[in-house]
């Protein structure tokens, strides 16, 4: 259905605002989605068939700070304490390089997710697939100039998905049968039916706790069970988060904390009462 709509909106919104990018067109696109009467929504076509990319090949604003080989993205939205931020990086880099020995040797069937250790039924056998290892995990955007620190500084989870992620709708988790509807109903959720979800680098971010506890906010672009939202995140180590990245993008590893809804909930409220805010 939303690709569907997509190709059908997606050429006009680009004419209208010419100097925004591909990201900022998709997101408003998904506006005009999210705002449809009833009557419109229901007269969408449920399903579409069609291999046209509408925007293919668009180029975006911030295209050369997610243009990078590596699959995940370590952004700083708190710029308050140096120090903190110092010490910070160089534990990561630490880590970073600490993967990157292991990587040359036979590779160990334990992964962690910051809390708990889980044994990876994905594990390479030894010696397998050494060559294809990654040398780059993460890759760390710490703004320099003013426009970007302002860009980023004290930002959402949802907020950050927008500006480096590529936005998408599609079919809301299926509810167990006896789940009570989701109130109130979000798109980042479940509504009509319908998730907005995102694409593109996994997102790791630097917050004003991390000063502290010396953990970022491991981001979930997809919702994938029902009740928990797009941009839900938890809390994850220092020392864990290359090990983490290079799991989940090379090994198949999911956090989902074994169907138990344990994502930060204060993160949840502030993506949802954001999503609802006008694009401007």
């Amino acid at each position: 259905m939303f690709t569907a709509f997509m190709n059908s909106r997606y050429p006009g919104i680009k004419t209208r605002y010419p100097a925004e990018g591909r990201r900022k067109w998709r997101l408003r696109v998904a506006e005009e989605f999210w705002n449809l009467s009833a009557q419109d929504f229901d007269a969408l076509p449920s399903e579409v068939f069609t291999d046209e990319d509408t925007d293919d090949g668009d180029s975006d604003l911030l295209d050369d700070l997610t243009e990078r080989e590596e699959p995940g993205l370590l952004v700083r939205t708190d710029f308050s304490n140096e120090d903190s931020w110092n010490l910070f990086i160089a534990k990561f880099q630490n880590a970073e390089q600490e993967l990157a020995d292991a990587l040359k040797s036979p590779t160990s069937d334990v992964v962690h997710d910051g809390d708990i250790a889980m044994a990876d039924p994905n594990a390479t056998e030894e010696g397998e697939d050494d060559d294809d290892h990654p040398t780059l995990i993460i890759h760390v955007l710490n703004a320099e100039s003013s426009h970007l620190k302002a860009l980023f500084d004290n930002k959402s989870n949802l907020a950050i998905l927008r500006l480096l992620n590529d936005v998408d709708v599609r079919k809301a988790p299926d509810p167990p049968y006896d789940a009570k509807p989701i109130k109130p109903s979000s798109r980042l959720t479940a509504k009509r039916g319908y998730q907005e979800v995102y694409y593109g680098k996994n997102i790791w971010i630097y917050d004003a706790q991390s000063n502290v506890d010396e953990c970022v906010r491991a981001v979930n672009q997809i919702g994938d069970m029902y009740g928990t939202a797009s941009g839900d995140s938890w809390r994850a180590r220092v020392t864990h988060i290359c090990e983490l990245q290079f799991n989940m993008s090379f090994l198949g590893m999911k956090i989902d904390f074994g169907g138990l809804d344990r994502w930060d909930y204060s993160e949840r409220l502030r993506n949802v009462k954001e999503a609802d805010i006008e694009i401007i």
